[in-house]
This record gives structure tokens, C-alpha cells and sequence, in this order.
């Protein structure tokens, strides 16, 4: 916690979202700033969210601009430079200002540690918080490990070698932070993206989002490649057309680079009809879809890189009580464990069958639902990673003498 006598100061850095839309970051920007830390954050701008100063529940939010969202090897060399420099611009401008301590750097990308590696020079300390593992992500997105990979993976060896400490989102990534970035493993802690229970909200269903259907299908999450939205609508095609369900509709939420082609996937398919394509929306209408579907689904792609990572999406269907169908992937099963069906890795067929299996067995959902909702009240609710959280800061500052009884220190708030 931050000391009485001098108040740590904390720069977030964070490119793929705004604030407050990326959940994760402000959770633990508001944990922090609520632990005594004063918190300053660099962002992009995003839809809603254009002003470039806004002090949001005692946050400090500086956002820049970024001219387009990239798509292709050279559209995130060109938005990551851009970004990079942007950073570096306002870093100085809160370091004359407000001060910073600590700079906690937000992935992807992973060359926010040219920026934490500068600021060393002047005593800062540098955390990473590893959302995505990025030479896998590059590897999903464009199937090759070609130079761009191999940068990848060069940022990611330098960026664990620049941090004081980092954080895991789960215990595949600390065993890539400790085996590949050959840090440090009393330096990594594991902090789970938990759903906050105050906003996501059960409420009674809106029959009407079904367009006239018995039942729902529901998604949220990026329109992207490695989110598998093609085996998605492939399954529905399935559903409708082979199966003859023309009793199920199917609420698709977010935004993302393959919206417009997943739309036109829909036509293609037959099943445009039947898929509601909301885009990215506020909170309320994300609620209102999720809360409606009788089924939640994550059709990521089975891949090394979705293996590996932790969904928020399947614990906030877990949160809304809604039983889930996804590819068996390794973190996915952790999370939602009974919560959850698990088809054959990247078979649309077999997501298709589970689907409709669970939607013609309403016991079968409701002891889903009720096991998936529990799990994250007793066990996956953010309450439980803030003292992890904090134990990650508490260690910044620990010498190399007293390191591990800080850090045992800090856990017994977890128990």
C-alpha cells in the first residue's frame, strides 16, 4: 500500500483501448487509487471517449489520438510508432506536472518498455502487466513466423528484462514470464481479469431482442480473426439450415477490424436473418443482449495463443448465470470449469450440437447457470485479485533482503 508519508505516484500506459472501456485497467486503477496511490493513465482516444483530459473517479485519463485502427503487419508498425510517441509526449508532460513513481505498462503491444527503460534512468520503476502474449497473437492473426515475429518475441524478451515486477493474467503467462522472459518468479504474480459484480448486472430478460425466436444465442467480445465469429456463424448456419432451428436467434456484441466482413459472412451464409449485429455499444444494450440469451458462447479459435489466455468473456457470462459453449482450450476449461460444454476444438459442428443441446435442456442451463454465477461470487469476483494487485506493488519497493516477507506479507490479505 502506498505509504502514509509520501503518496506513490503511478503512470498506466495502455494502447489497444480507452479508458474507461478497457475493464481490466480501470479495475485496477480504481483499486489502487482507493489503496492510496495517486493514478495517471495515457490512452488512446476512442468512440465516446474523445476528450483528451478527463479526471474520471479520481483517475487522471490523458488520451491521444490514433488516426485508424490497424489491420495488417504494416498498419500496427505505423499505429504502434504513432502510439510509442504519443506516449513518450504525454509521460513527460505528467512527469513535469503530476510526477509518476512507477510506470505500470499495458500490453499489446510490448514495446512500452522503451518508455519504462528511459524513465529507469531517472529511478522510475517499470511494471508490465501481460494481457496478451503477442508472438502468439502475431501468429494467429497472420499464420507465420516470419521478422515480425521474431521482433516479437525480441520485445518480449526485453520488456521482462526491463521490469522491477510483473503481473500474469493467469498461470500460463507466469510460466512464460519465468521460462521465457526469465524473470524472476518472485517477481511475477498472477492477477486474474475477475468480473466486477456491480456492473455486470442480472436483469430480467427483453423478449424482443430475439426477433421473434424462442431462443437466444449470445456473444460479446472483438470482431477480430483469432475470435473464431466465422465458426460462430458457421454453427448457426448449421443450426438453421441443416437442423431446421428457426427457433433461435443469435446476438452478436462488439466491434472490431473483420465487423463489416463478418456481417457479410452472415449474408453469405443464409443466416443474416438470424444474427443481430450490434457493433460496440454502451454497458446497458451489452447487458440487455447477454442477460436475454438463453446460451453464452466463446468460439475462439483453438489455437496456441487462445490456449493460453484468459477470456473475460466466459467469467462475465459466468457472472450474468448464463452456461457457456466454447472450444476446449486449456484456460477457458479452468475458468469456467462445470460452467461450461466444451466441443471439439475448432469444429462448428460439434459447437452447433452442444449449442442446441444445452438450449433443449432448460434444467441443464439453470445448473449451469447457478454453478458458473457461484464460482465467480466465492472464487473469480475482482475483490479477490486486489490484494494480489497490491501485493505486485508492495514488492516494487522491497530490497532484496526482505522481498519474500513483503510478499508473503501482502498474500495473507488474499485469505
Amino acid at each position: 500500500m502506498a505509504s502514509a508519508g509520501k503518496q506513490r505516484k503511478v503512470l498506466i500506459i495502455v494502447e489497444n483501448l480507452p479508458l474507461p472501456f478497457d475493464r481490466r485497467v480501470l479495475q485496477e486503477a480504481m483499486t489502487l487509487t482507493e489503496a492510496g496511490y495517486q493514478v495517471s493513465v495515457i490512452c488512446p482516444k476512442g468512440k465516446g471517449y474523445e476528450a483528451k483530459f478527463e479526471c474520471y473517479k479520481g483517475i487522471n485519463i490523458y488520451r491521444h489520438p490514433l488516426p485508424f485502427e490497424a489491420d495488417g503487419a504494416i498498419g500496427y508498425a505505423l499505429e504502434y510508432s504513432i502510439a510509442l510517441f504519443w506516449q513518450f509526449v504525454l509521460a513527460w508532460k505528467i512527469l513535469l506536472t503530476r510526477g509518476f513513481d512507477v510506470i505500470h505498462a499495458c500490453n499489446p503491444p510490448d514495446n512500452i518498455f522503451l518508455i519504462g527503460l528511459f524513465f529507469k534512468m531517472f529511478g522510475k520503476k517499470f511494471l508490465f502487466d501481460h494481457h496478451d502474449i503477442n508472438p502468439e497473437l502475431y501468429e494467429a492473426k497472420f499464420g507465420k513466423k516470419d521478422f515480425f515475429y521474431k521482433v516479437m518475441m525480441a520485445w518480449e524478451r526485453w520488456t521482462f528484462k526491463a521490469a522491477n515486477v510483473s503481473i500474469a493474467t493467469n498461470e500460463s503467462y507466469k510460466k512464460i514470464a519465468i521460462e521465457r522472459g526469465k524473470m524472476d518468479p518472485e517477481r511475477v504474480f498472477v492477477v486474474r481479469s475477475g468480473p466486477n459484480l456491480e456492473r455486470l448486472k442480472i436483469m430480467p430478460p427483453d423478449d424482443s431482442l430475439k426477433k421473434g425466436c424462442k431462443y437466444m444465442v449470445g456473444y460479446v467480445g472483438v470482431m477480430g480473426k483469432q475470435e473464431g465469429i466465422d465458426y460462430l456463424l458457421k454453427a448457426a448456419k448449421y443450426i438453421v439450415h441443416d437442423l431446421g432451428r428457426t427457433d433461435v436467434h443469435f446476438g452478436l456484441v462488439g466491434g472490431g477490424t473483420e465487423l463489416t466482413e463478418m456481417k457479410e459472412l452472415a449474408k453469405e451464409l443464409g443466416v443474416d436473418q438470424y444474427v443481430t449485429f450490434t457493433g460496440r455499444v454502451p454497458d446497458q444494450e451489452m447487458l440487455e443482449m447477454l442477460n436475454t440469451a438463453d446460451v453464452c458462447v466463446n468460439p475462439d479459435v483453438a489455437n496456441e495463443m487462445n490456449d493460453k489466455s484468459t477470456m473475460n468473456k466466459i467469467m462475465e457470462y459466468m457472472a450474468l448465470g448464463k452456461p457457456v459453449v466454447q472450444f476446449d482450450l486449456t484456460e477457458g476449461r479452468f475458468s469456467a470449469q462445470q460452467a461450461s460444454l466444451y466441443a471439439k476444438k475448432n469444429d462448428f459442428v460439434d459447437m452447433a450440437t452442444r449449442i442446441v443441446e444445452l438450449l433443449d435442456d432448460p434444467q441443464r442451463r439453470e445448473e449451469m447457470g447457478k454453478y458458473g454465477r457461484s464460482r465467480v461470487e466465492n472464487e473469480l469476483e475482482w475483490d479477490y485479485e486486489k490484494p494480489k494487485l497490491l501485493a505486485a506493488y508492495d514488492m516494487l519497493w522491497a530490497n532484496s533482503v526482505d522481498m519474500q516477507l513483503v510478499k508473503n506479507d501482502s498474500l495473507k490479505r488474499i485469505s
